[in-house]
């Protein structure tokens, strides 16, 4: 089978390679392939590896996972629950500016574009890195899941001190590839405003991660994106 290669910031190719090797990842790229010659898909091609793209692999200090990509006009650009510069801001990142604003004081931002939490190793992965345009989920059970899981383990594996927070069911079936002995694993209900109210609100997952960097001697992350 040969390689795919794709267009990823360098430190993760060799952590990657055995996932480029595979079988089902060429079968993930012939489906894209064959999508794109019908459909229009998201985020832009260039975009699909940007979370890796922002964040060399020996830079993660955070990891948090959403589902899916945006799957509406200019909103997906390859960070979970970020939107691009000028676009209105779903009703999931809504609520956790909301949950920041509780948690830390941290007023609003008007932007949805999350690139500053990335620039300090705040890795915003989804388990799905691709969808059909109007078409919510419509690339799960690919291959990206396998994939994404691969990452999430090796993460675990290599690393230490890596905060994991999951956010809705989905996201905490990922538990069972994280090494809870090293790394710390905050999870609550999704924030999406059919959930958030069973126990996002009040969580305290921007103050706990802090807390956590600090006591590994890390530097926190500042999660102020009006500056």
């Amino acid at each position: 089978m040969s390689q795919v290669d794709p267009k990823i910031e360098p430190s993760w190719k060799p952590q990657l390679a055995n996932e480029f090797h595979a079988e089902y990842f060429s079968k993930l790229k012939a489906f894209l392939v064959e999508e794109k010659s019908k459909h229009v898909i998201f985020p832009p091609g260039d975009k699909i590896f940007e979370a890796f793209n922002r964040v060399p692999f020996d830079k993660v200090k955070v990891v948090i996972l959403g589902q899916d990509p945006y799957h509406n006009v200019g909103q997906a650009h390859g960070l979970c629950f970020s939107v691009q510069k000028g676009i209105a801001l779903p009703p999931s990142l809504k609520n956790i500016y909301k949950e920041l604003l509780s948690d830390l004081n941290i007023a609003p931002a008007t932007s949805g574009n999350l690139d500053k939490w990335t620039d300090q190793g705040v890795f915003l992965l989804n388990a799905t890195l691709t969808v059909r345009a109007h078409e919510a989920g419509s690339h799960q059970k690919k291959g990206w899941e396998t994939f994404t899981d691969k990452v999430i383990q090796i993460i675990s594996e290599k690393k230490e001190n890596v905060v994991f927070i999951l956010w809705g069911a989905y996201a905490q079936q990922k538990i069972k590839l994280i090494d809870a002995s090293k790394h710390c694993i905050i999870k609550s209900a999704h924030p999406s405003p059919l959930s958030a109210h069973n126990g996002f609100w009040g969580s305290k997952p921007f103050s706990k991660t802090n807390e956590y960097l600090i006591s590994k001697g890390i530097k926190p992350i500042d999660w102020d994106l009006s500056k």
